[in-house]
């Protein structure tokens, strides 16, 4: 596996950046961390850019990390979705 978080499907160079701020460098480093907390701790670097697009696509890059199939997004918005519901009724 490429280790350049650039290199990895649905993340670009601003979304990398963000991911450095909080101590992820790496597709290593982000293939060990839960999606849901990653977006969580983007919201106190995003600022006005935080989207729940940005949740789906860590959710696409955790699958790609997982199986080596690479999926755009918006594919994962319906999950993502789910997901953020439950997080925001606890």
């Amino acid at each position: 596996m490429n280790n350049s978080l650039t290199d990895l499907p649905n993340i670009g160079k601003a979304i990398a950046s963000d991911l450095k701020k909080i101590g992820i460098s790496s597709s290593s480093e982000l293939a060990k961390r839960n999606p849901l907390l990653v977006f969580e701790e983007l919201r106190k670097v995003m600022g006005q850019r935080h989207d729940p697009c940005v949740y789906y696509t860590l959710l696409s890059v955790k699958h790609f990390l997982q199986t080596g199939e690479s999926l755009p997004w918006w594919k994962f918005t319906e999950q993502g979705k789910i997901d953020l519901h439950r997080d925001v009724e606890r």
